[in-house]
């Protein structure tokens, strides 16, 4: 069966087993975490579950339509993504749903799903950059043309996800720096970049509408044994579901901390599946994701055009780093964050925003397959000569 899926698409073959092996470990994984809340609200689990896989659905859906429109195309999106995107930030922090002292979600209206803005937020920027880096090559080391408005849409966006979500707002200044480096930007001016994020950074964690959420999470990551309990509770219990976990786990759906865990299916999902499937599951999950960012490196490197490869550079580094930024929460190596597990936390419009950043690598994996097979083409019929 996976084969035939497979042979339906193009692009690189590995990412899409990759996501098909992390929607499989997503569908368990939320279908076992789900049950104590679905008591609570005195629904069926099965109601979560199905929910979840048609998110799953959905998203490989766009993934695949994302996959098929030339990834040149996402450059003049990427413009309409921004202006788009910077209001709806405003709008957000001003109008947004406000949940856990933290306004991140709108509400669409008729269908009534919310929706996190930031994921909007993540795809413009990254498409953005990619796109102005490229068109400004030739001007990469003049500040006023390249780097003033570089530097204004990249602390634009970090400042108004920052204000409601500071984990994801570091995790994409991070891809940001990322992609300046690749793209050229003198260190110089990386370094003022740095330093202009750090004053941001210290504004948002001391002077923020969250300064008091920020000091107290970093007091009790820095300082565990002097911690409130409850302000601990969240990290303690993934700890115990970890370390009951051991090699081998305790087995599909037979987890124990989901019933204390306050997010075992979203935030801390990567804790449940430990402690399910054993140190053997959590080395396996890390796997995928270097292998994830093993083949997305090849595709940076193979592509042809500067735009795709800052494309997929970016999109495949803001995948892998949320991702080891939520295991890493999770076995206690950072503080809380409410970042979440790539693919495989359930969630509503994430999957389709983390879906579609998936579709965009694989045009860019695909254009490079169908150039490669116009090149062994021309070889073939004696167009151009053959190498060695």
């Amino acid at each position: 069966m996976v084969e035939a899926i497979l042979s339906k698409t193009k692009g690189d073959r590995w990412i899409w087993l990759i996501v098909i092996l992390l929607s499989i470990l997503s569908l368990l994984a939320v279908y076992s975490s789900t049950g104590t809340l679905a008591y609570k609200k005195g629904v069926g689990t099965e109601q979560y579950l199905f929910k979840h896989l048609v998110m799953i659905v959905g998203g490989l859906a766009l993934m695949y339509f994302s996959h098929l429109l030339d990834y040149r195309y996402y450059a003049g999106i990427s413009k309409v993504l921004m202006i788009v995107t910077v209001p709806l930030l405003l709008y957000t922090l001003i109008f947004g749903n406000n949940v856990n002292e933290a306004s991140r979600w709108v509400t669409i209206p008729i269908i009534n799903q919310t929706f996190q803005t930031s994921d909007l937020a993540k795809l413009a920027l990254i498409t953005f950059l990619a796109r102005t880096l490229t068109k400004k090559q030739e001007q990469i080391k003049d500040v006023k043309k390249s780097f003033l408005p570089i530097m204004g849409s990249v602390s634009v966006v970090f400042i108004l996800i920052a204000l409601a979500n500071l984990s994801t707002a570091m995790m994409l200044f991070g891809v940001s720096i990322l992609l300046l480096i690749i793209g050229r930007i003198s260190i110089k001016q990386i370094a003022i970049v740095c330093m202009a994020g750090f004053v941001l950074l210290m504004g948002v964690v001391f002077f923020g509408p969250r300064s008091a959420t920020y000091k107290s999470r970093i007091d009790v990551y820095m300082h565990p044994e002097k911690a409130d309990p409850d302000k601990s509770f969240q990290a303690n219990q993934a700890k115990i579901a970890i370390a009951t976990g051991g090699i081998f786990g305790k087995g599909p759906g037979n987890s124990t901390q989901r019933n204390f865990l306050p997010h075992p299916y979203s935030d801390f999902i990567y804790a449940l599946i430990i402690e399910e499937y054993g140190m053997v599951g959590g080395f396996l999950v890390v796997f995928i994701y270097l292998v994830l960012l093993y083949r997305c490196i090849l595709i940076v490197t193979a592509s042809p055009k500067a735009f795709g490869a800052l494309l997929a550079a970016g999109l495949s580094f803001s995948l892998t780093i949320q991702a080891f930024a939520n295991m890493a929460v999770a076995v206690g190596l950072g503080p809380v964050t409410g970042v979440p597990l790539p693919l495989v936390s359930m969630g509503g419009t994430s999957i389709l925003f983390t879906s579609v950043a998936f579709g965009i690598i694989l045009s860019v994996s695909r254009d490079i397959e169908e150039k490669k097979l116009e090149k062994d083409a021309k070889v073939i019929i004696g167009e151009i000569p053959a190498m060695g």
